[in-house]
């Protein structure tokens, strides 16, 4: 007969047991542990994680053939659109040195922009003369989250950029934009829209470091060609374009982009616009 030892537990009779209650000794009805072979390769029993894995001795290239390796990678930045040659087409907003963006154009294009800087985890801030046009978006944007604020003219405070937490700041001020004290920097770009080229354009113009063109007046189209250096086909071109369609320039580069909305930037602006 079973001596009893610890309640719900039984061992054989003359077997001690420690000071919990438990037998000293392996209970002979349970199975044993095979003793090891020792001229097998043993694998050790770590707590909590199991098993070893095998081991391998590492992967080692030779010298010779590290130049075979590539990694593609391609432009860093906010996806914009598509070019003339269906590639994709991208603005690096959030980058360590300043960058001013122009954009003559409708209030369409520039939020798709806002969403878009937004989604890649920049803070946007709106500085703006009509509240009403911006501020269904920004609480669509964020999904709970503030990350997209509108702020009234002058009223803007510092936003505090850095790597970890870069800024978008949207001004959208008419033809006449006054001058800001919260200017491009290091981590926080500005984008400055104006519906068309008033008398503070040339000046706009000059100072920034990309432009985009949506669909402008032939003479619009004479003083942009002025300032920006652009060709006579350019200059031809700018009344005509499509709604969703803009110039993007620099002094040196140009290249037209056709902003492709997704479904969701569809419901939430409606279809591309020119005007507002």
């Amino acid at each position: 007969m079973s001596t009893p030892l610890a309640p719900g537990f039984t061992g054989r009779p003359g077997q001690t047991s420690d000071r919990a209650g438990f037998p000293a000794q392996r209970p002979g009805h349970l199975p044993r542990t095979p003793d090891r072979d020792t001229n097998q390769p043993q694998r050790r029993l770590r707590e909590a994680f199991g098993l070893l894995g095998p081991r391998r001795n590492p992967h080692v290239l030779d010298s010779r053939r590290l130049a075979q390796l590539s990694l593609p990678v391609g432009d860093d930045g906010l996806i914009i659109g598509v070019d003339a040659s269906n590639q994709t087409a991208v603005l690096g907003l959030c980058r360590p040195t300043r960058l001013d963006v122009v954009l003559v154009g409708g209030t369409w294009i520039a939020q798709v922009i806002a969403l878009r800087a937004a989604a890649t985890g920049a803070r946007v801030a709106v500085e703006t003369a009509r509240p009403q046009a911006w501020t269904p978006m920004a609480q669509a944007a964020g999904g709970g989250q503030q990350c997209v604020t509108v702020h009234q003219v002058g009223r803007m405070a510092p936003q505090g950029p850095s790597a970890a937490s870069p800024v978008l700041i949207v001004r959208d001020l008419g033809a006449r934009p006054p001058r800001s004290r919260i200017t491009a920097a290091p981590w926080q770009s500005v984008l400055t829209l104006v519906p068309y080229l008033g008398p503070t354009a040339p000046r706009l113009l000059a100072g920034a470091d990309v432009v985009a063109v949506q669909r402008v007046s032939p003479q619009e189209s004479e003083v942009l060609g002025k300032v920006m250096g652009l060709g006579a086909q350019d200059v031809a071109s700018l009344p005509t374009l499509s709604d969703n369609v803009a110039l993007w320039c620099t002094r040196k580069h140009r290249q037209y982009v056709m902003t492709q909305a997704t479904e969701a930037e569809n419901g939430l602006l409606g279809p591309a616009r020119r005007m507002d």
